[in-house]
């Protein structure tokens, strides 16, 4: 009898929070990217005072990480929980798999903790691994499944971030298309994912554009500055920054096989703060002033000139410098706030620093 009553309690409270929330997995407009592969980041306890100090209510992880989702119980911050690239293959098998990682990693710690989505893996479409390209959607569906058969997946949506990889081009925004080989796997997965309500993630980064062909792209049109923009002749819209161009280049190329309606999420954008002498742009300056124009842009909840109805969203990368991370110098510098807590460039947040006492709590500073 207590355990029949346990369960109807518990499934009365994901209906209340599925009614409160939604089936959004991102309720707002600004959110941050906590990424932490580096061995000097704050707790996760601190993370969250320092989130709250910034009012910053949406974050994406790339794992499940039990400690930081027991660390946000309680917080009211929306969690995006990543299901890293290696466990596809195993998700893909059968749905029991995919049933007991969510049970493990999301179903324990609601309502507690707001998880309100799953991204299945990250960047697969349109990277080396084809293997991978072929396990993604059968993946998808298992911990769709798993979610549903749990009375969860109106509350924690399911979803799968893309690079800038999938496109042939983007330039001018209409022309935007998927290439060719992705397409044969990226139709079904959008049609599964049109069918469940998920909208389109992408990772768009105007410094990378910038950083691979900076003698033709105009620096200020890719920090959001004033500048002369673009103009695309068939839609006949002006693009006054080069984070909306890319935007829309989305929105053309769903439209091109069938998905025009669908909505596109920024999953991943950010400017680095430093970088190798080959790495144009990686500035302390560059990366504040875009940062905080686009904050500024995404706070004014508005459009773009091709989807001016559709409200612009947008996780920022990354909340932290994250020192043990591979590849160039630019990798290890996207944070907001450096390893200390403590404001990588002011954009208006709060920093968290070590205190003068001789406890491990962490105070404020402006």
């Amino acid at each position: 009898m207590f355990s029949s009553f346990f369960i109807r309690l518990q499934l009365f409270f994901f209906l209340l929070f599925s009614l409160v929330l939604g089936d959004k997995a991102f309720t707002g407009t600004y959110g941050v990217n906590y990424g932490r592969i580096a061995d000097n980041l704050p707790p996760p306890e601190s993370v969250v005072t320092l989130l709250k100090a910034a009012k910053i209510k949406n974050i994406r992880i790339y794992d499940a990480d039990h400690h930081v989702l027991r660390a946000f119980k309680g917080s009211g911050i929306e969690i995006v929980v990543g299901l890293g690239n290696e466990f596809l293959t195993e998700m893909s098998v059968g749905e029991d798999r995919a049933m007991s990682w969510v049970k493990e990693n999301v179903q324990q710690f609601l309502p507690g903790t707001k998880i309100r989505g799953i991204a299945v893996g990250n960047e697969i479409l349109g990277g080396t691994d084809i293997q991978l390209w072929e396990v993604l959607l059968p993946a998808a569906k298992n911990v769709y499944n798993a979610l549903s058969k749990l009375g969860l997946e109106k509350n924690v949506q399911v979803s799968s971030p893309h690079s800038e990889a999938v496109f042939a081009n983007s330039f001018p925004p209409s022309s935007c298309t998927f290439k060719e080989d992705v397409v044969p796997y990226m139709k079904p997965l959008l049609q599964f994912f049109s069918q469940i309500g998920t909208p389109f993630f992408i990772n768009a980064y105007p410094f990378l554009a910038y950083k691979n062909d900076p003698e033709h792209i105009d620096l200020n049109y890719a920090l959001m500055e004033k500048s002369d923009g673009i103009y695309d002749a068939k839609t006949k819209l002006h693009y006054g920054n080069m984070f909306e161009a890319q935007v829309d280049a989305a929105y053309a190329a769903l439209e091109k096989v069938g998905f025009g309606k669908m909505e596109v999420i920024v999953s991943e954008t950010g400017w680095a703060s430093k970088g190798d002498e080959n790495e144009a742009g990686a500035t302390v300056k560059n990366a504040r002033t875009y940062n905080l124009n686009l904050r500024k842009r995404l706070l004014k909840k508005k459009g773009t000139p091709y989807r001016p109805k559709k409200v612009v969203r947008a996780y920022i990368f990354a909340l932290f410098n994250e020192n043990s991370k591979p590849g160039p110098t630019s990798e290890r510098n996207f944070g907001l706030f450096k390893a200390d807590g403590s404001i990588a460039y002011d954009i208006g947040f709060t920093g968290l620093v070590p205190s003068s006492s001789a406890s491990s709590l962490l105070s404020f500073k402006v």
